[in-house]
């Protein structure tokens, strides 16, 4: 089983923010197709560290997560199975991402 880690505010921005590509550089959509995407199609596991940045908008999240459900046609169960999240600052923020994973119509 192939897995990567990725921290949030390292590899993509302490400030991530908007949800599309034209509400600036580190949106939920430029995070979801220009890194998230790759790395879930390359590794079955993909473990992402939140902590370090300076929080995130539920824009942001439902872009980055449910997203990943209704744009790019994965299945919830599919990202039950590949994705693993780490936030040590609020960990309710995980639970945020589920129900957007959860609640999308693929």
């Amino acid at each position: 089983m192939k897995m990567t880690k990725m921290i949030i505010s390292k590899e993509f921005s302490e400030y991530p923010a908007g949800r599309y590509r034209a509400d600036g550089a580190f949106s939920g959509e430029v995070f979801r197709d220009d890194l998230l995407i790759p790395k879930l199609t390359d590794f079955d596991v993909v473990e992402i560290n939140l902590d370090g940045s300076m929080g995130y908008g539920s824009s942001f999240l439902e872009e980055a997560f449910g997203g990943l459900v209704r744009i790019r046609n994965f299945t919830k169960e599919i990202l039950h199975k590949k994705l693993r999240f780490n936030y040590k600052e609020d960990p309710l923020v995980i639970e945020e991402i589920w129900h957007y994973i959860d609640t999308a119509h693929g």
